[in-house]
């Protein structure tokens, strides 16, 4: 970061340098977050995770300029009782700790209630006892299905934005029933936002919630076999990228009807860093990141995966690249879905001045070209092993 710059927040006031308490910081958004507030602001931050592959690039070597403003902390906050001194030690705890990857939905319903709910539930206790700062990060999923989705489907009300448009004030969250178990993970995150919300009220505490829309770039989940397990399923994005660079063909679940919005990691980071340099303006708030002009089906997106690709990689596509599959074969009993999610983004706009900027294209050839150096070398290794060894 530059020195003798002074910054200041949105109202002109000078920006205080602080300590964050970063749960989850080892992860996809974790580890952009984290190189944002080292290369561009001087706050300090404890990161704490199970694993720091995607952060190790911040922590070696010593000679880093940041090297005294980070420090790595492995813990589980299911059981370490160094959980609460952490939060003391800082000003602002934000929360990016979570299961959310739909195949786990169903599979491990109990891990994704305990890990979403649960397993929150002494952060933000610990947060309001100790009147600390709180940013906890919950999902675009709480919303659910959207009201349009109820409708007749020749119904010309399905196209009024006032049953799809998705607003943090106003719309409702609608889940499906108890046995589908793909809405626990939505369920849960809804709970704790309630539960921050009521610790707002009766307790004073600060808090922003964010909802995420789909935040896509490099380091998202893993690419089975490489850096995760064999047999896992991650979300659309990286289950795009893994069929891509195996020359596979790409599963559209139900068709890929399904209608999402997608916004660039860097996009959504900025927005974060507003929420942390301006709480005057963020507490007390729930705020969708999202980019309402990148809405795609699934089925599109698949399509501009794999004509970006082929462009990345200098390979033809397959001469089918894609397959339809139903969601119970993929996913297996219990599975759901909503039919759109695209944000309203009214109040991150008058509270932040925030809009993001990245095209669905230029952000999806961002990712793949960096997919593809990171991981196309490594997935041939490993193919030819597997023919070899046959």
């Amino acid at each position: 970061m530059a020195t003798g710059v002074s910054r200041v927040d949105l109202d002109g006031r000078p920006i205080k340098p602080i300590t964050i308490c970063m749960i989850g910081a080892g992860g996809f958004i974790g580890s952009h977050l984290c190189e944002k507030l080292m290369s561009e602001t001087p706050h300090k931050v404890l990161a704490l995770d199970v694993y720091n592959d995607k952060i190790r690039h911040l922590l070696e070597p010593d000679t880093l300029p940041w090297a005294d403003r980070i420090q790595f902390h492995r813990l589980n906050i299911k059981h370490d009782s160094r959980l609460e001194g952490l939060i003391k030690m800082s000003d602002l705890t934000i929360n990016l700790a979570a299961i959310c990857t739909p195949a786990d939905y169903n599979t491990r319903p109990l891990d994704t209630i305990y890990s979403n709910f649960i397993d929150a539930l002494p952060v933000v206790k610990y947060c309001s006892e100790n009147n600390k700062r709180l940013i906890h990060f919950s999902t675009c999923e709480v919303y659910g299905k959207t009201i349009g989705s109820f409708l007749p489907k020749n119904s010309p009300l399905r196209q009024d934005p006032a049953y799809y448009i998705l607003k943090e004030d106003d719309s409702p969250c609608i889940f499906g029933s108890i046995e589908k178990q793909r809405w626990s993970y939505a369920c849960a995150k809804q709970l704790i936002e309630r539960l921050i919300y009521a610790e707002g009220a009766e307790n004073g505490l600060q808090f922003t919630i964010v909802r995420p829309f789909n935040w896509i770039g490099p380091r998202m989940d893993f690419i089975p076999g490489i850096d995760g397990p064999s047999e896992g399923v991650p979300r659309v994005l990286a289950c795009f990228s893994n069929a891509l660079l195996r020359r596979e063909q790409l599963k559209l679940v139900d068709g890929g009807q399904s209608q999402r919005t997608f916004v660039f990691i860097k996009d959504a980071i900025e927005a974060v860093l507003l929420m942390i340099e301006n709480p005057d303006r963020a507490n007390g708030h729930i705020f969708n990141v999202g980019n309402p002009n990148n809405e795609v089906t699934v089925r599109q997106l698949a399509e501009m995966m794999t004509e970006i690709y082929s462009k990345v990689s200098a390979e033809p596509p397959l001469d089918v690249p894609t397959v339809d599959v139903s969601s119970k074969v993929f996913y297996g009993e219990g599975y759901d879905d909503s039919d759109k999610r695209i944000p309203d983004m009214t109040i991150i706009n008058r509270q932040l001045g925030w809009n993001p900027k990245t095209s669905l294209w230029d952000l999806l050839e961002s990712t793949l070209t960096y997919q593809h150096k990171t991981y196309a070398e490594a997935i041939r290794q490993s193919m030819s092993k597997s023919i070899a060894s046959s």
